[in-house]
């Protein structure tokens, strides 16, 4: 049955325990589970401290192994405990600042300025970083609002302290909505101007007061048109989370869904029959991870608990006997150290990896180190093969060697768990009073200055001020979706590059759970390569469904022939598996009662289950795809177009709070710029200006370096937020990204993982200070003119110097653009207050002379 065709019944769906509190469900025979963790507010710190990383490789089958935990560890910046005197503004004053290293110290110039808000502050890095904050820097999208005025600096320092309290403070009541007004009496008062940056910062950005318990509801407004009206396309996950979000900025929002039901991919079924009712995720069902996921937060509102998806699979033969556990682990361990070559072979290999599929690195390396004969070890082998592909939706053949696993260090840590009811749960409640129109098909979209015109079936058009697209890769790629203008070529592109795969589910419906209650999944070995993913893991939901379901994966080239494979068929074959196993026990396997096969690769909805990294694409082709374009008039959201969480529901609910913030930013600044027009006042008229100064850099090309040059020689301006630049700003830096592409490759490599170009820049510019810091010298840099310039290095980095002597003459300017006061830009500037040539700003402030010649790369 297609899953399109089903109707909006869930509401129906069996009643599961609903418990006051929330906890995390664990089975009573696994004796390793913390029935104390929670999702959204773990109450171990060290629990923290290692956060299990569920790795595709694992998804399936979730073993513990040294490679699938990741470590983090905290700078010394955040104590516990330290020693403190009272100052004349109420904050703590150091005898020896604990919060900040001396040799931080030393850079930001001031170590005895920094507030201490409680003495729990490495606890509370430790839940903003489940958040996805890092413990001691600023994010780019945080630099890109400005919500500081000098990056690097203590007031960064001090952001940070009042930012991971406003998120912990959250995180320990997600039911009620926080206001500032609850921490001016922890933030000093001079921080004022900070406590306000983050508080909005993270309001804005979703990261703080949203979800679905009454509190948070009752803000949205029962009249929400004070800011404009938008047109959400889709209500899957990320459409449900921008609707709900804008609406709480005050727009007036309508979501058209062509399906008969809300949810998107994330499809719950209710199947009956012989007194049996029961619950089967036949789309989006794991969730994978619970620290700091935002859907954890959402089941804790509502008080649903999680079950805890446990390690134990067995595998068995052809034959249904089950494979010897020492054989299991010796290919296992085999399969890892493959994927482990195929690392390091990527990175000797460099750029060219980018054009050689994962699928043809593993195969080729197993053939080479496999000297047995033993079919059962390449059936272990293909089973494992047939895993990796249900965990990317894609053939390995099809898979970048490069970059298949570009998200990994971003998976949530934690347990793999499932909601038990189906996560309709979720979509039900994300959905309630959300102005949804159904059965409305959407084939065009209409962008222009003036609003945006959607057209759906039957010839209705709607029209709004902005809209929000957030259908599937999938119906990108068909181009059923017409748009006036075209989108541009660079986001079409990005489409083609990209991946987007197949998974498919049969779900039974037994009269009784005949397989046991005391394992959650089992697998079951192909001898034929080909068919490797058919019916290769099966899920039991006996403990979660509300009756007794089990469900059959159908991955890899397997998914594609089971489209058209008649339900009848998969059932018998299925049948004959589970009597395989189970009938040499003594166990009778029973027909099924009801039985649900899906079809996501011809739901014309969808058409496939959800994304992944091709051969020939990048992580950058995520970004690509969450460009707006239309001058901010239309904007994407959805599991592709988040590089840090794709095939996710998490990464679907976060990429509409994502846009959701992206609209009301370029709107306010929209808002703004009108306003300056329609009232010009002398101060106003300069500034807007060196705004349409600014604006002009994206008709100049030739690449950073003349970009640089213009913007110094000409304009004379340092940029600070990207936002401040009004919405032309994203046009100029997709061109600077574009144009940087085109002249340097996409990957460098070095030692250890595959870093993309963004993180090896990074790293180049740590190396540049180190070696400043040790030498003590003057380090020749490439000067934007093509002049040399001197910079001068006296005791320590760039950052931590005292003085900054530039031989290249650039004149003085001290100006206003945007939001954020630009500091003086001289000949001779201070260490707090430096130069910003890194990508022509894109909202940095300044963390150091960026503009550096290293090993032949412009950093």
């Amino acid at each position: 049955m297609n899953p399109s065709n089903e109707t909006h019944q869930q509401q129906i769906l069996p009643n599961v325990h609903n418990p006051l509190q929330f906890t995390i469900v664990l089975p009573h025979s696994d004796t390793n589970s913390n029935p104390n963790s929670s999702l959204s507010n773990p109450s171990n710190v060290n629990d923290l401290l290692t956060l299990g990383i569920p790795r595709k490789r694992r998804r399936g089958r979730p073993h513990d192994t040294l490679s699938s935990n990741q470590v983090y560890n905290l700078p010394p910046e955040f104590p516990n405990n330290h020693q403190t005197t009272q100052n004349s503004f109420g904050s703590n004053h150091f005898d020896r600042n604990p919060n900040i290293g001396s040799d931080q110290a030393a850079q930001v110039g001031v170590s005895d300025e920094i507030i201490v808000i409680n003495k729990e502050a490495t606890s509370e890095a430790l839940i903003a970083l489940t958040a996805g904050f890092p413990a001691d820097v600023l994010t780019e999208e945080e630099i890109d609002a400005g919500v500081v005025s000098v990056v690097g600096g203590i007031e960064q320092v001090n952001y940070i302290l009042i930012r991971n309290h406003i998120i912990t403070k959250w995180r320990e009541n997600v039911f009620n909505w926080v206001t500032k007004e609850m921490f001016l009496d922890v933030v000093p008062s001079h921080c004022s101007k900070l406590l306000d940056s983050a508080y909005n910062y993270l309001l804005s950005h979703g990261y703080i007061n949203f979800g679905v318990s009454p509190l948070i509801k009752d803000k949205i407004l029962a009249e929400a048109n004070t800011k404009g009206n938008v047109i959400v396309i889709g209500a899957g996950l990320s459409g449900l989370a921008a609707a709900r979000q804008l609406m709480t900025f005050g727009y007036k929002v309508t979501v058209l869904e062509g399906r008969k039901r809300p949810g998107g991919r994330v499809y719950t079924r209710k199947m009956e029959g012989g007194n049996k009712v029961a619950a089967a995720d036949l789309g989006g069902s794991v969730l994978t991870g619970t620290h700091g996921n935002p859907l954890g937060i959402l089941a804790r509102q509502l008080s649903y608990p999680l079950h805890k998806i446990r390690d134990k699979c067995p595998l068995y033969r052809l034959d249904g006997t089950p494979v010897d556990s020492k054989t299991d682990t010796k290919v296992e361990i085999a399969f890892n150290q493959l994927l482990d070559k195929a690392s390091k072979l990527r990175q000797l290999m460099g750029e060219v990896s980018q054009d050689v599929s994962l699928g043809a690195a593993l195969e080729t390396f197993w053939e080479v180190d496999n000297n047995s004969s033993n079919s059962e070890e390449t059936s272990l082998f293909n089973w494992h093969l047939a895993n990796l592909e249900y965990a990317n939706a894609g053939l390995l053949s099809k898979l970048s060697l490069a970059f298949w696993d570009q998200d990994d260090p971003y998976d949530m840590g934690g347990d793999h768990c499932f909601l038990p009811g189906g996560n309709w749960r979720l979509v039900q409640a994300l959905a309630e009073n959300i102005p949804i129109l159904y059965e409305k098909t959407v084939n065009s979209i209409r962008y222009s200055s003036d609003g945006v015109q959607v057209a759906v079936n039957g010839g209705q058009v709607f029209e709004g001020d902005i809209a929000l697209c957030t259908v599937p890769l999938g119906v990108l790629k068909s181009g059923f979706i017409k748009f006036t203008p075209a989108l541009p070529q660079r986001k079409l592109d990005g489409i083609k590059r990209l991946g987007f795969g197949l998974l498919n589910k049969v779900a039974m419906l037994f009269p009784n759970p005949f397989w046991g209650t005391d394992l959650d999944m089992f697998g079951h070995l192909s001898e034929n390569p080909s068919t490797r993913g058919e019916f290769f893991l099966f899920y039991s939901y006996a403990n979660v469904a509300g009756g007794p379901v089990l469900m059959a994966l159908v991955a890899g080239e397997a998914a594609r022939s089971f489209e058209s494979m008649p339900p009848t068929d998969a059932v018998k074959r299925i049948l004959r598996i589970l009597r395989g196993i189970y009938s040499p026990q003594g166990i009778e396997v029973p027909e099924p009662i009801q039985t649900v096969c899906t079809r996501w690769g011809c739901d014309p909805f969808s058409l496939g289950s959800y994304s992944n990294v091709a051969v020939g694409s990048t992580g950058d082709d995520y970004d690509i795809l969450a460009e707006s374009v239309g001058d901010g008039k239309l904007f994407f959201a959805g599991e592709a177009t988040t590089r840090r969480y794709p095939a996710t529901m998490h990464g679907a609910f976060l990429s509409g709070l994502r846009e959701a913030a992206n609209i009301y930013h370029f709107d306010t600044n929209r808002a703004l710029r009108g306003k300056i027009e329609k009232n010009p006042s002398k101060n106003a008229a300069r500034e807007l200006e060196r705004r349409e100064q600014v604006l002009e850099l994206r008709e100049v090309k030739g690449g950073d370096e003349m970009r640089l040059n213009y913007l110094i020689e000409k304009l004379g301006v340092k940029l600070i937020g990207r936002k401040g630049l009004g919405p032309g700003a994203d046009d100029v830096i997709s061109q600077i990204k574009a144009e940087r592409s085109k002249s340097k490759p996409a990957v460098t490599v070095k030692s250890g993982t595959l870093k993309p170009k963004s993180a090896m820049k990074q790293k180049l510019v740590r190396k540049a200070k180190i070696l400043r810091k040790n030498n003590n010298q003057s380090l020749p840099v490439k000067g934007v003119g093509g002049n040399d310039v001197e910079v001068k290095v006296g005791g320590g980095s760039v950052s931590g110097m005292t003085k900054l002597v530039v031989s290249e003459s650039i004149p003085s300017v001290n100006m206003n653009v945007g939001e954020g006061l630009i500091g003086n830009f001289s000949s001779s500037a201070s260490a707090s207050d430096p130069p910003n040539v890194e990508g022509l700003g894109v909202g940095v402030a300044s963390r150091d002379w960026d503009l550096v010649e290293l090993d032949g790369e412009m950093l």
